[in-house]
């Protein structure tokens, strides 16, 4: 392991120098301590500022493993169960037949409302009232609990008003009290940015080609299914201050090393902080559900509130492995089996996790190596 930092920073350099990346950090701890937290490129191509270890990326989904372990942290403290029903705690989202549906059918995109209206604008989704207002009322797509499909942009608004609800406080509070503060980490793990903290920010840009790939894409493509075209995440999108200032916990902007440092004190204390107990580690970690997605049509595996399976392998291959990906290639996972807690976090915005899946089989290779 001692000379993981030095393999992870050649990986990190090349994929800059290549061309294939612009900017990108990489952080991991093991068993309790931070072992890698390296960076390289540029986080602004516009003025050459350079990536530190404390440029906060908006990593897209990534930051849905920070919204699922803010319900974990609110479990373990006994302010809701993963089998309440949703309606106890807000009453509305009952609407159309969904008073059935429960927290743990929420966390694990069950619950069967995956998508927001085709009209939905970025204006939108800062304003939490009428997002959490149209997606209770939605009509589910099936009985909660028997399907799923993925909650690209429902998943964190409804996980946040539950937060809500229990708590009397919004979600990025609530992040901020019970997760980051404890861990040190509230200057770098958002789902709203501070607006003084905007300039920190890593600017996102899209790999070549990809503005083309999605305006030729046909509108009933079902990709536009998980959110409409004027929602999509491209690096326009990605790099508005309103956006990124907003609470919208389907995503979450974060350094490298604080969504690791997350994870690590999921799996294990982390100077002297565990966010969950072993208990309940083992059953936010193990297998919830699976089926095959119902909009992209591929097989799911999901464990409470994150998916199973490292990139680039199948769940049953890595079923140990916890996290989320986002859009544009960041990534961020916890491993039960190694206690290796994993993030990658980059601002070109790729199709694939091709970076995320170099890098971290270096790791996992030089824990297997000792």
């Amino acid at each position: 392991m001692n000379d993981l930092q030095q393999q992870v920073q050649q990986a990190i350099d090349g994929l800059v120098e290549s061309g294939a990346e612009r900017g990108l950090q990489v952080a991991v701890y093991w068993r309790g301590d931070l072992v890698v937290d390296t960076v390289a490129g540029v986080a602004d191509p516009a003025t050459v500022r350079l990536v530190t270890p404390d440029t906060p990326f908006y990593a897209y989904s990534v930051g849905k493993g920070a919204t699922a372990t803010v319900a974990h942290v609110l479990v373990e403290r006994g302010e809701f169960d993963y089998d309440t029903r949703i309606v106890e705690l807000w009453p509305e989202f009952g609407a159309h037949g969904k008073e059935k549906a429960t927290i743990r059918h929420a966390l694990t995109h069950t619950v069967g409302v995956p998508g927001i209206p085709a009209d939905t604008t970025p204006e939108d989704l800062c304003d939490w009232d009428k997002m959490c207002a149209v997606i209770a009322d939605a009509e589910p797509w099936w009985e909660p609990g028997t399907k799923t499909a993925y909650h690209a942009y429902p998943f964190g608004y409804i996980i946040g008003e539950i937060v809500r609800r229990a708590t009397g406080k919004p979600i990025s509070q609530v992040l901020r009290e019970d997760v980051a503060g404890p861990l040190s980490i509230a200057d770098e793990l958002f789902f709203g940015v501070p607006e003084p903290e905007l300039g920190r920010l890593a600017r996102l840009e899209d790999a070549e080609g990809s503005a083309e790939f999605l305006a030729s894409m046909p509108d009933d493509s079902p990709f536009f299914e998980l959110g409409p075209r004027a929602v999509t995440p491209t690096a326009e999108f990605g790099n508005r201050p309103d956006i990124l200032m907003a609470d919208i916990p389907a995503g979450g902007k974060m350094t490298a090393r604080a969504v690791a440092h997350m994870y690590a004190a999921l799996v294990g204390e982390v100077n002297g902080v565990r966010l969950v107990s072993a208990e309940r580690l083992r059953e936010v970690s193990a297998v919830a559900f699976s089926g095959v997605d119902q909009i992209m049509e591929f097989p799911s595996t999901w464990a409470l509130g994150y998916s199973v399976g490292r990139i680039g392998t199948e769940a049953k291959e890595t079923p140990t492995v916890f996290g989320y990906g986002g859009v544009g290639g960041s990534y961020a996972y916890a491993d039960t089996a190694t206690g290796i807690a994993f993030a990658l976090t980059k601002n070109r915005l790729t199709p694939d996790f091709s970076a995320a899946e170099q890098v971290a089989g270096i790791v996992t290779n030089a824990v297997a190596d000792g």
